[in-house]
């Protein structure tokens, strides 16, 4: 798949958006196995290839099309910000609180939306590698 030009025009920020991918992975959960799970521990989550990046974007229940090629591993999600209520992320109907705490979900497979938020902005760094 063809990256976006921004990464060329904006190299540092392509390197610290996929260092900070690395660096979550220690905290990640899965909403098959708890963080204390030693599935977790065992398991390692291989870099992505591609990052979005949302500013305050409520979505709606759908799950992700790309250009139809499908996902060769799993979404990785995590919401920054000020806000102070809602946000969270749900899949397949279960809520999960993902500001400042990552979380791994099949958005290729999943139906997942985004509750309603306030209080202040937020972004979520979605990283995921489409199939070729």
């Amino acid at each position: 798949a063809s990256l976006p030009m921004a990464n060329s025009l904006f190299p540092e920020l392509v390197q610290a958006v996929f260092e900070l991918e690395r660096d979550l992975c220690p905290q990640l959960s899965s909403i098959e196995s708890p963080p204390d799970s030693p599935r977790n521990r065992q398991r390692q989550r291989q870099p992505s290839s591609h990052c979005a990046i949302n500013a305050n974007a409520e979505f709606t229940p759908h799950v992700d099309s790309g250009r139809g090629l499908g996902q060769s591993a799993k979404s990785l999600i995590v919401g920054l910000g000020d806000y102070d209520r809602g946000g969270e992320l749900c899949v397949e109907g279960d809520s999960f609180n993902v500001r400042y705490r990552p979380l791994e979900f099949d958005g290729w497979n999943e139906r997942h939306w985004t509750l309603p938020f306030s209080g202040g902005q937020r972004f979520s760094l979605v990283w995921f590698t489409p199939d070729q």
